[in-house]
């Protein structure tokens, strides 16, 4: 199922035959550079189960996004129920991981906006927060791009407080903002 596209992205349910370029996304390195570690098969297979649980439990997740004209898988856009320990969870994270070859041409920035309308819009969120490691300045332009407003600096309780990647900037965006 085709949920909604853009001028040139489609927003869709995962197949099987995602699974594989959904590993060597997560085993990537250099997509993987803002994350405490690359994924193995294993890990990537259950991330993909909890995808699949996740749209069916809540109606909404990560979408598959694919570029139109090429059908070209190219990763992932969308939302998640971020449920760790901290002042503004439960909420809504909109995330996102692209290839490499899909970088640098708006394509996150286009995914994320139209999620972002899409979620408002259709599945009647009020709220959607994205956070990220402070020195991912490419995510951290995507959600200024997008008009998310910057919150605050958080550490991570998932991270370890010594490592580079556990402080935090916390982005926000409310339903009556985006109109």
């Amino acid at each position: 199922m085709i949920y909604f596209e853009t001028s040139r992205l489609q927003f869709r349910d995962w197949e099987e035959s995602d699974l594989e370029p959904l590993r060597s996304l997560n085993e990537d390195e250099h997509v993987m550079r803002y994350f405490p570690k690359t994924l193995s098969t294993e890990e990537t297979n259950r991330f993909y189960q909890s995808i699949i649980a996740e749209f069916k439990e809540c109606g909404f997740g990560l979408y598959a996004v694919e570029v139109k004209e090429t059908k070209d898988f190219i990763g992932f856009i969308g939302f998640h129920r971020a449920t760790f320990e901290s002042d503004f969870t439960p909420c809504i994270e909109i995330g996102w991981r692209l290839k490499k070859e899909a970088w640098g041409i708006g394509y996150a920035t286009e995914g994320a906006t139209a999620c972002l309308q899409y979620g408002f819009n259709n599945l009647g969120f009020n709220d959607v927060y994205s956070f990220t490691a402070h020195v991912n300045a490419p995510s951290k332009n995507v959600m200024i791009k997008t008009g998310m407003n910057f919150v605050k600096m958080f550490h991570h309780p998932r991270i370890e407080k010594d490592s580079p990647l556990s402080k935090h900037v916390l982005f926000h965006k409310q339903q009556q903002q985006f109109r």
